[in-house]
């Protein structure tokens, strides 16, 4: 129950300071955010269509792929998340009236900024708010398309009909937004693109290491150690994961062993399967006869 408090409310407050950047920072000057919520500043600035439940409207196709593709986990944290986020970005509208930055190179920089928090706080607890995400994982899931490529392939569409109907300037101004807001979320995940090299000591590595290969989809190399102190033989697990999967390997670790010994340090250069070379679906390990 404690953690489902912390993981929604980690959401939510991801939710409110994206509606935040966009109300504040961006709508005032025709500036775009990134993802399907782009495309919908557009229809607000030539339709007067309220951002949010636009948003909610258009990702109804999606949660249909979603429900026949994807888990029912991943269906259900991405509903959650869109209706959060449109519901937040609509009752926040009335800040748009208003005029916070007149500069804007600092409505961008503090636009970006915002959005990247709010996003790496989303990002974190394993949710997201729908759109571009989706696809994102959907082309992930069955063509082994990279989350962030499918992503940029579809802002770079949405800036392309921007330069049509918004104008060049503030399509440009946005392009400095997306850079800003990626590099701050990076800066808030603790680098979003790297790599982690996790050694874990525990006399329940037996159960951790095949949660790690079975949810987690990562290989792991088992070592054979003795304790210092107690002289006690045990195993010692060595993995190598991405950031975003780094949350879900530790919560392991903690629902088997709390007391296990965990050693993470940023991994740099890491070449092979699932990382220079296309991911490795790792069949599930056979159960040992008693």
């Amino acid at each position: 129950m404690k953690n489902n408090f912390l993981r929604y409310s980690s959401l939510v407050l991801g939710c409110v300071l994206m509606a935040i950047s966009i109300n504040c920072f961006l709508i005032q000057d025709h500036f775009l955010s990134g993802g399907l919520a782009g495309f919908c500043m557009i229809l607000y600035y030539l339709l007067g269509w309220p951002v949010g439940i636009t948003s909610f409207i258009l990702n109804i196709p999606l949660f249909v792929l979603a429900y026949r593709f994807m888990s029912r986990r991943f269906l259900i944290d991405s509903f959650i998340g869109t209706a959060v986020f449109s519901l937040v970005l609509d009752a926040t509208s009335f800040l748009s009236a208003s005029t916070y930055v007149n500069n804007p190179l600092l409505a961008c920089i503090a636009g970006g900024v915002t959005e990247g928090i709010g996003s790496a706080l989303i990002y974190r607890v394993d949710a997201s708010t729908g759109g571009a995400d989706i696809l994102g994982f959907l082309c992930k899931k069955y063509y082994n398309f990279s989350i962030s490529s499918t992503i940029f392939i579809f802002n770079a569409i949405v800036v392309a009909a921007a330069i049509v109907f918004v104008g060049l300037e503030p399509v440009l101004y946005s392009m400095v937004i997306f850079f800003i807001s990626f590099k701050a979320t990076n800066v808030f995940m603790v680098g979003f693109d790297y790599k982690k090299s996790v050694i874990i000591i525990s006399q329940q590595n037996a159960v951790i290491g095949p949660r790690i290969m079975n949810e987690v989809n990562r290989g792991i190399t088992v070592f054979h150690g003795q304790g210092g102190y107690t002289h006690r033989d045990t195993q010692i697990i060595l993995a190598v994961v991405k950031l975003t999967q780094l949350n879900h390997l530790t919560r392991i670790v903690n629902e088997v062993d709390p007391h296990a010994f965990v050693l993470v340090q940023d991994a740099n250069d890491v070449f092979g399967r699932g990382f220079t070379q296309p991911d490795l679906i790792l069949p599930r390990p056979k159960k040992r006869k008693a």
